[in-house]
């Protein structure tokens, strides 16, 4: 099953009360891209770089046959950048730097061999860019997942609802989810935001796992406790593309197989946190990700007698 993600590429500067980095890769694309691989192959992607970006990176991905073709290269620019602070409780950051550099102008082009996609993950980006990848494809693919983020709530809602209402599945946070509804309560939240478009709704809930929702049924996974969490950025994309990887290597779209996707991209994103960036996803065994995603089954699973 084919599988097209849409999102960025690019270098972060990381800094947690375990330590902290210089530039490293990260960016959207790169860590749903990365989780994705580790159920279906291959996985098609489409981003920006700059002459910048590390090559080392591209022949990575190309190992965990991650397609590049869709990936701009300009030259004489620089990639993206974003540096942050992770407080204690690590739910909570503070951005120190972010340079759009050549996401700034980014104009997706679709590469004839993605064309014909069955899956498509939009990752964080601006509504309109999104929204113009749907449009250039000459088929609505089977299912389109988006994530977005509350900085395009605040400066884009309108193009954002225009976008939401092509979709099938949204994902987003608590916070997200409660500003873009108006609503303090999830399961009110998570009705207002279906009857905008979406038929599917992921609400993250950081270390206290996910819920899914669809239109008279919801699902909680909860999230794995780790001793300990050494950063989180891109759990939420990591979670993302272990989510869409897996419904394309079924190409089951049913909300039960979705709850099962949910516990596979939640597995992905308990890796994810463990080392910074992406060191975690690079070379993971599929014994690893099986054995991950039993611990969540486990989790959850118990006998019970009703009287």
């Amino acid at each position: 099953m084919s599988l097209t993600v849409v999102g960025s590429m690019a270098f972060d500067a990381l800094e947690t009360p375990f330590g902290k980095t210089d530039k490293i890769v990260g960016g959207a694309a790169t860590y749903i891209s990365l989780a994705a691989s580790y159920f279906v192959k291959p996985v098609n992607v489409v981003s920006v770089v700059g002459g910048d970006f590390d090559q080392d990176h591209i022949k990575l991905m190309h190992e965990r046959e991650i397609s590049t073709e869709g990936v701009q290269v300009k030259e004489n620019e620089k990639s993206f950048f974003w540096s942050g602070r992770y407080f204690n409780d690590m739910n909570s950051r503070e951005t120190l730097v972010t340079e759009l550099n050549v996401l700034g102008d980014f104009d997706p082009a679709i590469p004839d061999s993605y064309q014909g996609c069955e899956f498509l993950m939009l990752g964080n980006l601006a509504p309109a860019v999104q929204r113009s990848v749907i449009e250039r494809l000459h088929n609505r693919p089977k299912l389109i997942v988006m994530d977005t983020m509350n900085f395009w709530m605040n400066i884009a809602l309108d193009e954002l609802k225009e976008t939401m209402a092509l979709v099938d599945v949204l994902s987003i946070n608590d916070e997200e989810a409660r500003q873009l509804s108006g609503e303090y309560s999830l399961v009110k939240a998570a009705k207002k935001i279906m009857a905008m478009g979406p038929k599917f709704l992921i609400i993250k809930k950081g270390e206290h796992g996910a819920l899914l929702f669809s239109e008279d049924k919801v699902f909680f996974a909860p999230a794995l406790p780790l001793e300990e969490v050494f950063d989180p950025t891109g759990a939420g994309d990591t979670f993302a593309g272990g989510f869409v990887g897996y419904i394309a290597s079924t190409g089951d779209t049913s909300f039960e197989n979705m709850k099962r996707a949910v516990i596979h991209g939640s597995a992905l994103a308990s890796f994810c946190v463990e080392k910074f960036g992406t060191e975690r996803l690079k070379d993971l065994s599929q014994e690893e990700v099986a054995a991950r995603v039993q611990q969540f089954v486990d989790l959850v699973k118990f006998d019970t007698v009703l009287q």
